[in-house]
């Protein structure tokens, strides 16, 4: 399989470069050259199958021409050590609980096979790869805990200095060994702005191995696909499906998660509607009403991880559709909730249905209390425990009522370990530099 870039101004490349590179050399994203569908008989007895099971049946459609099958196998189930169950909420509405991983959080998938990936693909490499990740919350936890310990790889983490909460910190700051926290005094477009400016820096690139290991890389972005198909599965094998169509919402800040649900649409999985659930970040909920895609500076809500302005992502969403304003906005409805409205719908939830919710996945669920119709079942993605945003949630339903799992009181007894950055390029560029000598 080749991948080419969303701007069509570099060569097609081969799996491994796309997945070293990261980011294509005339600064567009990687797209798979074809997308297989499935025959329809595979969804009859889907149902049948485990999460591992219909995971390793989406990768081979993605990656079975590049990896040997028992290669292949070992890593998605290596990768998917944990599950992600669907929850009932209403008799309606379900939520695909995407936080049993060793993170809490829905990025475990794609961050943990990216890792499995990536250290297959560079074998024996001499040179140190550089892993520059660029973090809004849970993915910096996600891909430093995926990469942790991983000879000849070293992860750079960088987060917008006071704009994740203090639990998610602490999960990538506390790690050390391969793994550095940079804290950058800007937002998470200033990250991200660094990251790929990096990427496209030749005289840089020709002395460090650069990737990167955000959902603009193909390896993180792709695996997502996996738990959109295990929840059809798991709704299809508890009946509620029966004679009803599955719709399903998706919480969306950088639209590397929707992106992979509609993948997953194209290679037939019979999904009636997606839709983008935004915070005050609403570039293109305005986009799906208006044609105009206008990127604007990020602001600051309770639903972090959704503080995206210019949502790199929705290249690919463009690409997928050829440009059409009238083909994606048939396939994605958009819905936007302050964070006043944020708070409502997680106490209204909690007290309704005892169910909670956390900030982002608080957006998928009343999307889809607006949306449905009688003759629709949905499912939304719970994007992390609700106890990564333990001070933000205990405001609404009162403190002391969100557990702390284990897993996250762990990285909270570590030592903070980061670098305070500018968002000046030159200064990050001199930092990776000196990492090198």
């Amino acid at each position: 399989m080749k991948y080419y870039s969303t701007n069509k101004n570099t060569p097609d490349v081969s799996l491994k470069e796309a997945v070293v590179k990261g980011l294509a050399a005339d600064n567009g994203l990687f797209m798979p050259e074809k997308i297989e569908r499935f025959e329809p008989s595979f969804f009859e007895n889907i149902q049948n199958l485990t999460f591992q099971e219909i995971a390793f049946e989406v990768a081979k459609k993605f990656f079975g021409d590049d990896i040997e099958e028992s290669k292949l196998r070992e890593i998605v189930y290596d990768t998917l050590e944990f599950d992600c169950p669907v929850a009932k909420v209403t008799d309606s509405i379900y939520s695909l609980e995407l936080f049993h991983g060793p993170t809490l959080a829905f990025k475990d998938v794609g961050a943990r096979f990216m890792a499995r990936l990536l250290q297959h693909f560079l074998g024996k490499q001499e040179k140190l790869v550089n892993v520059l990740v660029a973090t809004s919350g849970d993915t910096g936890s996600a891909v430093a805990n995926g990469f942790l310990g991983v000879d000849g790889i070293h992860v750079h983490v960088l987060y917008p200095k006071g704009k994740v909460s203090l639990i998610q910190e602490s999960q990538f700051t506390t790690l050390g060994q391969n793994i550095t926290a940079l804290e950058v005094d800007g937002t998470f477009d200033d990250c991200q702005h660094l990251v790929k400016t990096a990427f496209l820096d030749k005289k840089l690139n020709d002395k460090l191995v650069l990737t990167s290991a955000n959902s603009i890389n193909v390896a993180r972005f792709l695996p997502q696909a996996f738990y959109y198909f295990n929840a059809y599965a798991r709704l299809k094998e508890s009946g509620v499906l029966d004679g009803k169509d599955f719709v399903v919402s998706v919480p969306s800040g950088n639209f590397g998660n929707l992106t992979a649900g509609l993948i997953a649409g194209e290679m037939g999985l019979p999904v009636k509607q997606f839709i983008a659930a935004n915070n005050a970040n609403d570039v293109v909920f305005e986009y799906l009403k208006s044609g105009n895609y206008k990127t604007r500076p990020s602001v600051e809500t309770i639903a972090n991880a959704m503080d995206v302005g210019a949502p790199s992502n929705f290249a690919r969403i463009l690409d997928l559709f050829d440009h059409s304003h009238k083909t994606i906005s048939e396939k994605i409805k958009g819905y936007r909730y302050s964070d006043d409205e944020i708070r409502q719908i997680i106490d209204k939830v909690y007290q309704e249905t005892g169910y909670l919710c956390d900030p982002h996945g608080a957006c998928g669920f009343e999307s889809l209390a607006d949306f449905l119709n009688e003759n629709q079942v949905g499912v939304f993605l719970e994007t992390a425990h609700p106890a990564k945003f333990t001070e933000t949630v205990e405001k609404v339903i009162g403190k002391g009522n969100v557990a702390l799992p284990e897993k996250l009181a762990a990285f909270m007894k570590g030592k903070k370990q980061s670098s305070l950055l500018t968002k000046e390029y030159e200064v990050f560029k001199d930092y990776l530099l000196s990492t090198s000598e």
